[in-house]
């Protein structure tokens, strides 16, 4: 138990220390071809329940696509992981313990102070506020989509799976982004059990882009 306990640390150790990189470009991860696994980490999160190991009724999402010369430039967003040698139950296990670091992140945006002569006023405090909340929603939310993302590429790949672009259309049918908002546990089930059934079954489609 002791020996699980440090592997799931050092597992959460090395995704918080990819959260550094988060706010520049997500293709600034480095370059690394071959995964490294840490064997039997324990999820903190708990083992799923019997219902979501089930992959009973979960569809195989559209992954074949013709390249057109331009979708690789997003491949650093767009993609979805494989592992051979995977049975779905442990795959989906895998992406729900990763999906637990990478949800509930903060953007690293605080507080602003209003920068003019009235900052102290009542209108300006009122002005403040609502300058601070548009910042917090249009930049903030766009950090946090790229920190999870970040978290999400770092905890797979340390546990042994390689990533295949997909372009946006075909992604976004299986997947989800997460920045001021929170995906429903409902919605956010059936999303994983879809990504874990690709980690599990399919084919690879292209070159593995590593980390």
């Amino acid at each position: 138990m002791k020996d699980r306990r440090i592997a799931a640390c050092a597992v959460m150790m090395a995704i918080l220390g990819a959260q550094a990189p988060a706010f520049a470009q997500d293709a600034a991860l480095p370059t690394v071809a071959k995964p490294a696994i840490f064997l039997d980490s324990a999820s903190p999160f708990g083992t799923p329940s019997a219902k979501e190991l089930d992959p009973a009724g979960v569809k195989m999402p559209v992954l074949a696509f013709e390249p057109n010369g331009t979708e690789a430039q997003d491949f650093d967003k767009y993609y979805y992981f494989r592992r051979d040698d995977t049975d779905f139950a442990t795959a989906y296990a895998d992406i729900r313990e990763c999906d637990g670091y990478a949800s509930g992140l903060t953007s690293g945006i605080g507080y602003q102070q209003v920068p003019y002569p009235y900052s102290g006023t009542m209108a300006g405090a009122v002005g403040g506020a609502i300058g601070n909340v548009l910042a917090v929603a249009i930049f903030g939310s766009a950090e946090k989509r790229k920190a999870r993302r970040i978290n999400m590429r770092t905890c797979m790949f340390y546990k042994g799976y390689q990533r295949y672009g997909l372009p946006k259309d075909l992604w976004t049918e299986f997947n989800f982004e997460e920045g001021i908002g929170h995906v429903g546990e409902e919605r956010r089930i059936v999303f994983l059990k879809q990504q874990a059934l690709v980690a599990a079954k399919a084919a690879s489609n292209g070159e593995a882009l590593g980390l």
